[in-house]
């Protein structure tokens, strides 16, 4: 972590005290205000930001430690302030178990909001039943039930990995490599919501990078090396939609032209067909409806029938046609999407980058929206929502337009909605998508005094970028 200069931290401190008093106004509990904090202060650990949330000063945590130790009926050996300002700003260091154990009695709080563990390794688990069974503290062992065996950390870098070592046995590339490096793609693209844009990011091109090798080499066979271009392919789509998460439209424009090269050059008409979805997409979102529309209809030319097809009418035309106000095409677009997905007998199982019936309602809602009809687009928008787990970002996109169509009416309603994505997704999880609805709603709340307004146009000022000044992800 760079130096923090001691104005800066004079600054911090005086931040932190004025975002923990608004939350103690609001009723909010110590976990929100710490994401407040952190949400608004980027550079403050969780550890520290634990300790502001509270209103301690680290003397005043040393003192509340040693408490528990005479409590314990033992003599208090530490921490020490300085100890307690190491920990907190050095993030390679951390307090042994015992201290470890004595911070998250005084925070009440477990190591991993405290930034001092990790699910899965032993030690921050059997801290964890330690502090269940002696400290009656019964959601610890609650939390370790719900834990996944493999997580974001372990099982994109383990894709990956398997693909190295196949490559490692046949570096020029072969049939194997061409079947790994295709589960590789579906791997990702099936799993495409549960990561962080900017860690996919990073191990899609990973990967994209490991295939050229022997997709440039002397020796591939040619069904080897047509089998490797169509992942290469996806693997640029994929590319392109994350850099449009991550607020970068050119660099998805580049990715995306890249997959429909390699979709002519393989005759994939699936994968061409979505690039251009994609492209209408990118040109949509900067206001550019004309572009927009063309890309998708080059779209439906390539696209086969069933859920592709759906998905370039309800995803590109669709919205396109809702943006020009050609409300009579919009509607014949939404009616072909449903008649494709009617007649394809996996039409509504979910397909590349989980397009499936809550991603067909959240376009149609979104189109109702652009054409002025706030009672349709709510009812599809709480179908969306409903039918996608919490917390998700199709959720928080379907929440976040449903909260669009309610503000005009319902303003308090709308501001809470927000709020509640705000609460439960972290900033590095919200899509440009999302950042972007949430924007719009600010705007048009702008003239309300409703319940929760103010508290929605701060939380929406204070968001980190989703990529910083310095290019990096603002995780």
């Amino acid at each position: 972590m760079a130096a923090v200069t001691r104005s800066r931290r004079a600054t911090i401190k005086r931040e932190a005290d004025r975002i923990r008093v608004r939350c103690r106004e609001r009723g909010h509990g110590t976990e929100r205000t710490v994401t407040a904090i952190r949400t608004a202060l980027p550079e403050v650990s969780a550890l520290e930001a634990w300790r502001l949330a509270l209103g301690w000063s680290r003397a005043g945590t040393v003192a509340r430690i040693a408490a528990l130790y005479r409590t314990d009926g033992l003599l208090p050996p530490g921490p020490s302030e300085s100890m307690l300002c190491r920990w907190e700003h050095n993030g390679d260091e951390w307090p042994g178990e015992e201290y470890t154990r004595m911070l998250c009695r005084a925070y009440g709080a477990r190591p991993i909001q405290l930034g001092l563990g990790r699910l899965g390794d032993g030690r921050t688990d059997r801290l964890l039943r330690e502090i269940a069974f002696r400290y009656g503290r019964p959601e610890a062992t609650d939390l370790l039930r719900e834990v996944e065996p493999m997580s974001t950390a372990a099982g994109l870098p383990a894709v990956r990995e398997s693909l190295q070592l196949a490559l490692l046995a046949d570096p020029s590339g072969s049939p194997a490599v061409s079947d790994l490096a295709e589960a590789a793609v579906e791997h990702y693209a099936l799993g495409y919501g549960k990561h962080p844009p900017h860690t996919l990011f990073a191990e899609v091109r990973a990967v994209r990078r490991m295939l050229s090798a022997p997709l440039s080499g002397p020796g591939v066979a040619e069904d080897t090396a047509a089998g490797l271009r169509r992942s290469v392919g996806w693997l640029s789509a994929l590319l392109g939609n994350l850099a449009f998460h991550l607020g970068d439209s050119p660099g998805a424009r580049v990715h995306l032209a890249t997959a429909a090269t390699y979709g002519t050059r393989t005759g994939e008409a699936r994968l061409l067909a979505w690039a251009h979805g994609a492209q209408s997409m990118v040109a949509r979102s900067a206001g550019d409806h004309d572009t927009a529309l063309v890309h998708a209809e080059r779209g439906l030319t390539h696209a086969p029938g069933g859920l592709v097809r759906a998905q370039l009418h309800a995803w590109a035309r669709l919205p396109a046609l809702a943006g020009q106000g050609r409300a009579d095409e919009a509607d014949e677009a939404l009616a072909a999407a449903a008649r494709e997905l009617e007649a394809d007998p996996r039409g509504w199982a979910p397909g590349r980058f989980g397009f499936d019936a809550a991603e067909f309602a959240l376009h149609e809602a979104e189109a109702h929206i652009a054409l002025g009809r706030t009672e349709k687009a709510a009812a599809r928008a709480e179908a969306s929502a409903s039918a996608c787990a919490v917390a998700t970002p199709g959720w928080a996109a379907a929440t976040l337009v449903l909260a669009l169509a309610e503000a005009p009416a319902r303003p308090a309603d709308a501001a809470q909605r927000a709020l509640d994505v705000l609460s439960r997704i972290p900033a590095a999880r919200l899509r440009s998508t999302s950042r972007a609805r949430l924007t719009r709603l600010d705007a048009v709340l702008t003239h309300t005094t409703a319940a929760g307004v103010d508290d929605l146009r701060e939380r929406v000022r204070d968001l980190p970028p989703a990529v910083d000044g310095q290019g990096n992800a603002t995780a």
